[in-house]
């Protein structure tokens, strides 16, 4: 099912399993039903998949497409084994590979599609690799670690004709389509701020690198899990969760949260490519009144405020915090009232009316929320079957149909759409790291100058670059270590 020519191999190998049972069966043609009972689906039209991370997380992806009845597991890999025994242990047929460049390069005959659910800073190489080969890929949020990245794989999408889906569940969910048909219905009028939030990090952010290097694990090959990143000596507490607070490898609450949680807002809005950034960040205190600087962590909080044009309208104001940093509670929100989920949530304000969700799109109500059980509106929104349950489906079911299909275009997450929601939320940590920019001040050894903070980043999408301050674009695009490339 290998996609630079749509479906060619997918069609040759059907007709030749289907030449085989006319060769056997002379003109008579048993129904697949007959064959299998209801739901029954030839080997030959299941997805054969391959996974990239396979604990954790990982595992999770692996088991929702599995667990579509229409995908066989035929490779997994993962560079730490004792977080992969689950998933080998459940697929043990599926040959086990440590470097994914080994497993694309032998595996590449037998597989039709990819899953990958590593560290954010090995997502873009893993996924362009599969889609150069032209494999279809599902990559967990965000879909890439720099804005750069984002940029080259939803370009590829396109290039390679390859069926390609985010792993922000909620966007398959039924809220987000909701709040699509009360906004267009303009229950809430012409939107003009968003406020999102969430009380992440529950990892440590704003901390300093540790001193003291540990010994690896004997199951994890420290050099593969590094990947793209510079070489370092391991660290104990890092792995496998705590990455995500240093910038060589994650990208933070923003990263981890944001692709769930400002996804509503910018498919009810329909919102591209930000035009200005900026931020204030959460300070980490060591001693007695003395701030510490560590840039290699992302930051304990922060509160990102985007703008977006739109053509003929005043700019729609976006606002992202975190740390359990929140808006100011709406007027109309009863005193007792849960605002979003407690620790997550977005408010869209409009000039008529305001409405609000949880994580995910997940329990939208318009405010007051009296308004919710008062209105109605037709559905004009493709429900994708289970809502945000049937995300994996979503995206084998158009793998299988190809590129281009009925199923393709009903793709909750595609790279043309997760692409520029990944980049939007990637410009606030373009935000935070030139908050965080220090150059040495004129005449002193030990004083240090912040030019980044206190402006507005301005930012010219197109062309992926900030244009007023250039010290920020080293944040667009990250190097990679040797032996890693896009």
């Amino acid at each position: 099912m290998e996609n630079n020519k749509p479906n060619e191999k997918e069609n040759s190998r059907r007709s030749f399993l289907k030449g085989s049972a006319l060769a056997v069966a002379g003109f008579y043609i048993v129904p697949r039903h007959v064959l299998g009972g209801p739901g029954f689906i030839a080997p030959s039209d299941k997805l054969r998949v391959a996974s990239i991370g396979v604990g954790g997380m990982g595992y999770g992806d692996v088991s929702g497409v599995f667990r579509s009845g229409k995908a066989d597991i035929v490779a997994l890999c993962d560079v730490d084994d004792t977080r992969a025994a689950k998933a080998r242990q459940d697929h043990a047929k599926a040959a086990y590979y440590k470097d994914y460049r080994v497993m694309l390069e032998k595996e590449g005959k037998n597989i039709d599609a990819v899953t990958v659910s590593s560290p954010d800073h090995m997502h873009a190489v893993q996924a362009m690799m599969a889609m150069k080969m032209g494999k279809h890929v599902y990559v967990q949020k965000p879909m890439s670690h720099d804005i750069y990245e984002a940029r080259v794989l939803t370009e590829a999408a396109e290039k390679y004709k390859v069926v390609t889906q985010m792993g922000n569940q909620g966007s398959s969910g039924d809220g987000v389509r909701q709040m699509v048909e009360w906004y267009n219905a303009g229950l809430i009028g012409e939107a003009t701020k968003v406020w999102s939030w969430t009380n992440r990090p529950v990892w440590p952010q704003g901390i300093q690198w540790p001193s003291t290097p540990a010994t690896p694990p004997a199951d994890l090959d420290w050099d593969l899990w590094l990947g793209t990143a510079p070489y370092k000596d391991f660290v104990g507490n890092l792995v496998p969760f705590n990455w995500r607070g240093w910038w060589d490898y994650g990208t933070g609450a923003l990263g981890d949260m944001a692709c769930h949680i400002m996804e509503p807002p910018f498919r009810v809005l329909g919102l591209g490519y930000p035009k200005s950034a900026e931020c204030s960040v959460g300070s980490v205190y060591v001693g007695e009144f003395q701030r510490g600087y560590f840039p290699e962590s992302c930051p304990p909080s922060s509160h990102i405020t985007l703008r977006f044009d739109r053509p003929g309208k005043e700019d729609l104001v976006f606002h992202w915090m975190d740390g359990g940093i929140q808006p100011t509670r709406p007027e109309e929100l009863g005193p007792n009232e849960i605002m979003g989920d407690g620790g997550n949530g977005v408010i869209i304000e409009g000039t008529k009316g305001k409405m609000m969700c949880s994580t995910y799109g997940a329990n939208p109500q318009l405010l007051p929320t009296t308004r919710t059980k008062e209105v109605s509106v037709p559905k004009t929104e493709y429900r994708v079957p289970e809502g945000d349950r049937g995300h994996y489906n979503n995206w084998v079911e158009a793998c299988i149909a190809g590129y281009g299909s009925k199923e393709f275009n009903q793709l909750s997450s595609p790279f043309s759409v997760a692409g520029p929601l990944t980049e939007s939320v990637l410009m606030g940590n373009l935000a935070i790291r030139s908050y965080d920019y220090r150059v040495p001040r004129a005449g002193s050894q030990n004083q240090f100058d912040y030019p980044g903070r206190g402006i507005k980043l301005v930012w010219d999408g197109p062309n992926m670059k900030i244009t007023n301050f250039d010290p920020a674009n080293q944040f667009v695009r990250r190097q990679y270590r040797e032996g890693y490339s896009l």
